[in-house]
């Protein structure tokens, strides 16, 4: 925490106390109805609120026994200290009492033993060691106390009256009794008594004589003395000093009777003399001359009163050995007098206020601290070297402020910020307004603005110098450039709705600071605009109006805002991002002025122009987006187009991007924890950080870099505030500052947080600490190190580059991580690029020669390459053998363990690499790692981006082989399900094959070998007589006979067919899935086995394998499932990998091409309503483009599908994939894929055919590809047969294919693929 305004002190003479107990250093002071206990100007101990909502009106410390006495104008509150460790200090409420009401305030003064004096009307003796205390003595008095002060051994009081000319003084006569005696006598003085005091002992516990200091109206300060002779004074006068002519008035100064006095008591003149010995130290104390001058004072008994005149004096005394021998003014010796600017207190433009003063010394820690406590609401604590204070020469630097205590005297409810951060104004629940500047990183009270009138909505102009109100039916402006405000003028207004908000419009020329333009939207969208003229300099003379007086504040326009239907509300967008520039234009790219949501959940950005010779103002809508939240709490947008919403019950909160319309983050955080605010901020390289507010936390959440194969989250918590500590307050509001501050408001306190903070409360583990100094964290760094380009070796982008067909890229960087590794030295950084040529990764693919799948493989050499290295399986292992001894300072540790993993892959891939083909590499390399990493993710199977590298690879044969042996050949359906194996093979004969591998292991996987366990597999395959066989040798089975004989029965007969279906619904009612899908296919009912697959066994993939191996890939039922169910689900989750290849199955593909391109569910004939995860931006993939350039060439269908695509939704689909490679850290891909992307030709009118299809779609390629596949059928009915109607391409009648491209053969052969 940076800094902490503790609230707003009282105006009242006993409103702040300190003592020393425990070790500790204590102040205290009231606070509305709280009290704030700190134990240095910038920590605050804890701030107790009470339930009563009256203010208090003093407080008193004991310095004895810790305990803090508060009360209000009829209660009395004790607090008793609890726990004595540092951290767990606490007090809590001992006892309350009442005493009898008065309309002044009650003085309060603790005495030895706990003994507690409480001074109104009455005097009242109260003993407080015991619960309830009680009272020992009790005395009226002719007039009210202005103050009452019990001595510190108990054995007198002193009490004054309002005005009073007599210091009474009342003496004890026994201790012990019950019953407790005083007499009475007076000290005269010759006019009013302001202040008095006991003087402090040396210790606590120890007896002194009594001495009472006496400050009265005449300037003059009296020291009395307990007098030995028995007369009518219990006191005497030991010596006086006159205030007045303590500091000479010059002969050409104006007059000033002001004077500020205090007394330095010997304990902590002692204590202040002793630090500064401390810190000179090693025998330079004979050299400085203020230190001799310090200690030739502080070794007598001493005591010194330092008097101030507001305006750059100081005059200090030295009050020397009083005692009760009258011998005082030899006794009272000046010891300096001295002119400085750091004593000019008073601001000359502001009335003089009533000033307290207290002052302190911490033994052993710290020099002179000295409290002032001015009545306009606020306490300054300065620090002074005492020896540079009392030192004669001239010097600068005698006081350091230390801190300013204020804010407010009720609960905050509202704190807004200027655009720029440099301002904000906070408001209380009962109308309390104060702007304040924020400089660094310092929050100074500039104003305190009396509005009576309820204030609607608040708003800042130009750095916080005015302010704008907005009221029921008035709108006020406020000059705030002086420490008094000034109405600059208010206008009244009616509009129909209720008005929502109010937003400053954009300037159109920067320099125009005169004008400002004010709006306010209501919920029927209706508006109105007001124009304030700024007083900028007060030197300008104003032009003389024509006609007269013009009112500053005046509306402008009024307008509706059109396209805001069902408004909820509307708000000013958090700034953040680049400063904004001001244009002038109205378009997309200018500043965003408003935010708006509807009861639906659509979340619009807006941003205007004032048209001044049309006197109107123009919106313009910038982005919106249906995000599907109905009836949120809560809306915060940034500049930066983000928008944060809390759902209707504010327990989870969602982050989306509107102008790639994706969510990023959804986080339920229960219902006992409500969301009460969201704010918005970012890094200055235009990272967003968002402020989550909670009732006694705020959760800082950054954004982070996109995580495809991890599917990590996109925004991570990286900092938790908690209040608890410091307030039992929930927090009000909380609001960004400039540069990365945040303030916090709760109850009257306010508490400013800057971008360090500690490990304690970081919540994000995977940020490691910068080595130098790992206690703090910067806010930005951390940000930073969770976004922005990720080095070349990240695993992450060697993932993406492995994904674009960048295998001679991963190598060249395998060889130069190898390089560096093999020369590290423990110490030395490693540069991110690896000492790589960036040119190379986005390097022009012509020039490095043309390949078939769009990648821009690199021919040039590293310069590291010492022998020739080539990379192999044994490199790789060299490579991950130094990985785990070396950490790589950019890598947590999760990261270099993924690194370890890509490695390993590429080296096994690297191995097959002659015979595998570009998706059969992915493939193998995500699902080797998929194998490393299993037991570390909970993710059960591969997902369907790798299904399909797989299913369009030329490979399988490899690619089969190389998944058994990764489970060691034998392979369960678990297993078949993890490695989507009957997903991607396309060979009908290899998929039956290896079902019936499947079969088998799924017998012999346990040691009873149960015919159960494979039933289904056998039946699929339509094997009952294998089944049979198993069942034969299954003697211990009790269910043996009963199922031999019905499996000894013709199952072509319907009866039979019956009674294999009867069996299939038991077992459903016994919840034996698996068992009755198997008997649902004995008796031919294959529909029923894959609907019991998928709702009751919940296994997609197992539906789909069955249906392929019973009645091959052209079947109904299979058909059925790919359109009803794949795509539903496709579309419901926006899962684009799993639509292409549904597509791809069911032979649409261009279909298949274009869903990888546009939303699914925009494909489909009766559109599923696609729910929140189908917005999540992990529907997004930057591979999807690779598939997409990929397939779009293959065969004339998907030619076709690829020119259904209108060239703006391509282009608008690389874009936004270079967008999404950037937030992922992987620039350097963003850069080739827009570089080196190749759209397809624009077909001309007298290439399209009959309903607007291509002809011949090989004339949309730039260059021509070695093969593509004639697939586009050549009769009516097999182009329109059984397909969806929105799914149908037109024109296929009639159209003959193009002569030079040859007819598919049969897909058999792996030589047939290839078109030979």
């Amino acid at each position: 925490m940076k800094g902490v305004l503790p609230g707003k002190p009282e105006a009242s003479l006993q409103a702040a106390s300190t003592g020393y107990w425990d070790g500790k250093r204590i102040i205290v002071y009231i606070t509305g109805n709280a009290l704030a206990i700190l134990s240095d100007p910038a920590t605050v101990l804890q701030t107790i609120y009470d339930d009563d909502s009256r203010n208090l009106e003093a407080v008193a410390f004991d310095e004895s026994s810790g305990k803090i006495a508060a009360c209000t104008d009829a209660t009395v509150r004790i607090y008793r200290p609890l726990g004595h460790t540092q951290d767990s200090l606490k007090w809590a409420l001992q006892a309350t009492f009442d005493v009898e009401e008065g309309s002044t305030p009650a003085s309060l003064s603790w005495g030895s033993s706990e003994e507690l004096l409480i001074g109104r009307s009455s005097l009242w003796l109260y003993d407080t060691v015991s619960t309830p205390p009680t009272c020992h003595w009790t005395q009226k008095l002719a007039s009210p106390a202005r103050s009452a002060l019990l001595s510190y051994d108990s054995s007198y009081i002193a009490s004054v009256g309002y005005y009073d000319r007599l210091v009474k003084i009342w003496r004890r006569l026994n201790f012990g009794s019950e019953e407790v005696h005083f007499d009475y006598g007076y000290l005269p003085h010759p006019r009013g008594v302001t202040s008095i005091q006991w003087r402090k002992p040396f210790h606590v516990d120890q007896t002194i004589e009594n001495v009472l200091y006496s400050f009265c109206a005449d300037n003059t300060l009296r020291v009395w003395t307990s007098a030995d002779g028995v007369g009518s004074y219990p006191l005497q006068l030991w010596g006086k000093l006159d205030l007045q002519g303590a500091i000479p008035q010059g002969p050409n100064t104006l007059k000033q009777d002001l004077r500020w006095a205090f007394i330095v008591s010997q304990r902590d003149l002692a204590n202040a003399a002793e630090k500064v010995v401390q810190e000179q130290g090693n025998g330079q104390e004979k050299e400085d001359v203020a230190l001799q001058y310090l200690l030739s004072i502080a070794n007598r008994d001493t005591e010194i009163c330092v008097v101030f005149d507001g305006n750059g004096s100081m005059s200090a005394w030295a009050l020397e050995n009083i005692s009760g021998k009258p011998r005082g003014a030899d006794n009272i010796d000046n010891v300096a007098l001295v002119k400085s600017k750091d004593f000019e207190f008073l601001n000359q433009s502001a009335p003089v206020q009533h000033v307290e003063i207290l002052s302190y010394c911490n033994k052993c820690s710290g020099h002179l601290h000295i409290v002032f406590h001015h009545f306009d609401g606020k306490i300054e604590v300065f620090e002074s070297n005492i020896a540079d204070l009392l030192d004669p020469t001239p010097r600068s630097g005698r006081l350091v402020h230390r801190a300013t205590w204020s804010g407010h005297s009720g609960a905050i409810k509202k704190i807004v910020r200027n655009y720029s951060g440099s301002a904000v104004v906070s408001r209380t629940e009962k109308g309390e307004t104060i702007v304040w500047s924020h400089q660094r990183s310092r929050l100074l009270r500039h104003n305190i603005i009396a509005e009576k009138r309820h204030i609607h909505r608040i708003c800042l102009l130009r750095g916080g110098r005015f302010v704008v109100f907005l009221h029921h039916d008035t709108i006020s402006a406020w000059d705030c450039r002086t420490p008094t405000h000034k109405l600059l003028g208010e206008c009244k207004y009616a509009i129909q709705g209720k008005p929502l908000c109010v937003l400053v419009l954009p300037r159109k020329n920067a320099e125009d600071v005169t004008v400002a333009h004010i709006a306010t939207i209501t919920s029927e969208q209706r508006g109105i605009v007001w124009e304030i003229d700024l007083p900028w300099d007060h030197n300008l003379v104003k032009e003389p109006k024509q006609n007269g007086f013009k009112n500053p504040l005046r509306e402008f326009c009024t307008f509706k805002l059109d396209g805001a239907e069902d408004l909820a509300y509307v708000l000013p967008v958090d700034p953040a991002g680049s400063k904004p520039v001001i244009s002038g234009f109205l378009d997309v790219f200018a500043r965003d002025v408003a935010i708006s949501y509807t009861h639906s959940g659509r979340v619009e950005f807006w941003t205007a122009r004032v048209d001044h010779a049309k006197k109107r103002v123009e919106w313009l809508s910038t982005s919106a987006m249906e995000t599907g939240v109905t009836e949120p709490a809560l809306v915060g947008g940034s500049t930066m187009k983000k928008a944060a919403l809390v759902n209707q019950n504010r327990s989870a909160v969602t982050i989306w991007d509107i102008r790639g319309a994706r969510l990023e983050y959804e986080q339920d955080f229960e219902s006992h924890n409500t969301v009460q605010d969201l704010d918005w901020t970012s890094t200055p390289d235009l990272q967003s950080i968002l402020a989550v507010g909670f009732p006694y936390r705020v959760v800082l959440l950054s954004q982070m870099r996109f995580d495809y194969l991890n599917k990590g989250p996109a925004w991570a918590p990286i900092r938790e505030i908690s209040i608890r500590d410091f307030t039992p307050h929930p927090i009000g509001d909380s609001t960004w500052l400039s540069d990365g501050n945040l303030i916090i408001g709760a109850g009257n306190q306010l508490f400013l947080y800057d971008r360090e903070f500690g490990e304690t409360s970081a919540v994000v583990t995977n940020v490691r600490p910068t080595h130098h100094n790992a206690q703090t964290r910067d806010l930005f760094e951390v940000v930073q190190k969770l976004n922005g380009p990720l080095p070349i070796f990240h695993p992450q982008f060697l993932s993406q580059c492995i994904l674009a067909g960048k295998h001679k890229v991963v190598k060249q960087i395998l060889l130069a991580l190898n390089h560096t590794l093999k020369y590290h030295v423990e110490g030395d950084s490693i540069d991110a690029y690896l000492g790589l040529d960036l040119a190379e990764f986005y390097g022009d693919e012509l020039s490095a020669g043309i390949t078939t799948n769009n990648s821009s493989y690199i021919t040039r050499r590293g310069p590291f390459d010492d022998n020739d290295e080539t990379f192999t399986e044994e490199l790789a292992l060299s490579i991950c053998e130094k990985l785990q001894r070396i950490p790589l300072p950019q890598l947590s540790g999760h990261e270099q363990i993924q690194l370890v993993d890509i490695v390993e892959c590429s080296g096994v891939v690297e191995k097959h690499r002659r015979s595998l083909d570009e998706n059969g590499a992915r493939f193998m390399v995500f699902f080797r790692q998929h194998a490393l990493r299993k037991g570390r993710v909970n993710e059960i199977h591969m997902s369907w981006r790798e299904i399909n590298w797989a299913y369009h690879s030329t490979s399988q044969d490899i690619l089969l082989d190389f998944v058994s042996k990764n489970y060691h050949g034998t392979m369960l359906w678990e297993n078949a399900r993890e490695s989507g194996i009957f997903m991607w093979l396309t060979d009908a004969s290899a998929v039956k094959a290896q079902f019936e591998v499947i079969a088998r292991n799924e017998y012999t996987k346990s040691e009873m070998k149960n015919p159960v366990d494979c039933s289904l597999f056998y039946f699929a395959l339509k094997k009952k007589t294998v089944l049979q066989g198993l069942w034969r040798m299954a003697t211990w089975n009790k269910e043996q006979g009963m199922t031999q004989r019905l499996l000894a029965n013709n199952f072509e007969d319907p009866k039979w067919k019956t009674t294999a279906l009867k069996n299939a619904y038991a077992l459903l009612s016994k919840r034996r899935f698996e068992y009755a899908a198997a008997f649902f296919l004995l008796a031919d009912h294959l529909q029923d086995a894959v609907n019991v697959c998928l709702n009751q066994i919940k296994d997609l993939q197992l539906a789909i394998a069955i249906a392929r191996v019973y009645e091959g890939d052209t079947g109904v039922v299979l058909k059925r499932l790919l359109e009803n169910e794949v795509l539903a689900v496709a579309a419901q989750e926006g899962n684009r990998w799993l639509a292409s290849w549904a597509f791809w199955m069911l032979k649409r593909r261009d279909m298949a091409v274009r869903a990888l391109i546009t939303p699914v569910y925009t494909l489909l004939d009766t559109p599923a309503s696609p729910d929140l995860r189908s917005k999540l931006f992990l529907t997004d993939d930057p591979a999807l483009i690779i598939l997409y350039s990929q397939l779009r060439q293959k065969s004339l269908q998907t030619l076709r599908g690829a020119s259904k695509v209108t060239p703006r939704t391509e282009w608008d689909f690389v874009i936004h994939n270079a967008g999404l490679y950037d937030r992922m850290g992987c620039d350097l891909l963003g850069l080739d894929l827009v570089r080196n992307w190749e759209f397809l030709r624009l077909p001309t009118s007298a290439q399209k055919g009959i309903g607007g299809d291509i002809v011949d779609p090989t004339k949309l390629l730039r260059r021509r590809s070695s093969l593509i596949v004639q697939d586009i059928p050549l009769t009516p009915t097999a182009a329109s047969g059984g397909v969806p109607g929105d799914m149908k391409t037109g024109g296929h009648k009639g159209v003959k294919p193009p002569p030079t491209v040859f007819q598919e053969p049969d897909a058999n052969s792996l030589l047939d693929s290839f078109g030979f």
